[in-house]
This record gives structure tokens, sequence and C-alpha cells, in this order.
């Protein structure tokens, strides 16, 4: 297994890129050749666009108030980072390239050009699909839920890994929870110098927080179903 995501049954495109948005606290912005990075500056209209609240003495104000028709174009990048510490964190990148103008004394970017990078590669979205699509209804729960799972339940993500296919746990050292949306869990599978992704899905597409409970219950009583495969055991059998 290489350093490869599964995306199956999973959120598309438009929709992750969405979600992207939605959960980033930070974002880097190049206008007029100046390129600067802002935490907790940013927020989504319900259509896409983004609202920046920036210091007047930025660059970015400054670029905004020099443009020659005072909407200069501008390129937003947010990183999509992995709440848990594993191998390579950074699970996707979206860059949003388009207009800014002023919106009470605040920024208004406009996206005309979208391009979400994730390991199996970039995809250029249509701006229209962009603005039609939300962002799934756990990305902002997401990173609490994914740290809790792995500091406080590390014996549900063991048991977990019952459900994924011998050969992709040879020679493992450590199994990390790596994303979760509506549609599943993803699991960093990782080995002393390489490291790969296995997904488990929902039966059914989980809308809030209550009916994640349940798919989580539904996947681990799965498990328990199958034949017990100790973490500890494939250790041993990698280290013959």
């Amino acid at each position: 297994m290489g350093d490869t995501q599964d995306w199956a049954a999973g959120p598309g495109a438009a929709e992750r890129a969405r979600s992207v948005l939605a959960a980033a606290w930070s974002c880097a912005v190049t206008a007029d050749g100046a390129r600067e990075e802002y935490v907790g500056a940013h927020t989504v209209t319900g259509d896409g666009r983004v609202l920046l609240d920036v210091p007047e003495d930025s660059a970015l104000s400054a670029a905004a108030l020099c443009a020659p028709r005072g909407e200069p174009t501008a390129v937003l990048e947010f990183a999509d980072v992995a709440p848990v510490p594993v191998r390579r964190r950074i699970r996707a990148r979206l860059w949003l390239s388009g207009r800014l103008s002023g919106r009470g004394g605040r920024l208004l970017f406009q996206p005309t050009r979208v391009v979400l990078r994730r390991p199996s590669g970039a995809v250029l979205i249509d701006p229209a699909e962009y603005a039609d699509a939300r962002p799934d209804p756990l990305a902002v729960a997401e990173a609490h839920l994914l740290t809790h799972l792995a500091d406080s339940h590390p014996d549900a993500v063991e048991r977990l890994t019952r459900l994924v296919p011998p050969q992709s746990l040879h020679a493992v050292t450590r199994v990390t929870p790596l994303a979760l949306d509506r549609h599943g869990l993803t699991l960093r599978i990782e080995r002393a110098r390489a490291h790969g992704d296995v997904r488990l899905t929902f039966h059914t597409p989980a809308d809030d927080v209550g009916q994640l409970t349940e798919r989580m219950h539904a996947l681990l009583t799965q498990a328990g179903a199958g034949c017990p495969r100790s973490l500890q055991r494939h250790r041993a059998d990698g280290d013959r």
C-alpha cells in the first residue's frame, strides 16, 4: 500500500473544498506581489465567498486601495491539516483565485477559479459547483472528534483494524484516525519507513454527531464479529 488515500464513498471535490474552507482557521493571501498570512481573519458566506478582516496598514489593504479598478486579483490558500500527528500531515490544499472588493470595512473575495489538491492529485472545480456545494456536516467538529477518538479510545481504534485487510497491516507500527466525514472514517497505517490509508465506510451517511455515534457503533459491532487481530501480534509478525 503506497502513499495514497481511498476516497471511495466519500465527499466529492466541491464538497471537500467547502469542508476545507469551513474548518480552516488560517489562510495565506497573495495579491499584487505581496503574500500575507492571517489567523482567524476570515469568514465564509453561504455561496463560498470569503470575507477578510485585515489591518488597514496591511499590504492586502494597500493592494485593494491602489488597484486600478479597486478590485485586485488575489489567491487564497488554505491547508487541511490532520488534527492527529501523523506523517505527511497535510491532507489537502485549497487554492482560490479571484477578485477582492471592499465591503463594510472588510474585503470580500469572489472566487473565479477553485483548485483542490489531494494525495490523488489536483482537481479543478467549476466555480458554480463550488458555490452550490455545502461543507460536510461534520467538518467543523472533525478535529475534536478525531483527537478524542485517538486520545481517549485507542482500544476502539485497534478494534477497527479488524476491518482492515490483513495484508494492509503487515509490519504495522501504528494505526491512527486520519480523517472523518459523513461517509466514513479513514485510518492511517504507519510502518517503519512507509504509510498508507484505509477507508472504513459507514452503512449510510451521518448528518450530525448523533448519527455519527450510531455509525461508529455499527463499525465497532462489525469489527467485533470478525476474528480478533491484535496490533501487537501484527507487529511481531512483521519483525520475523
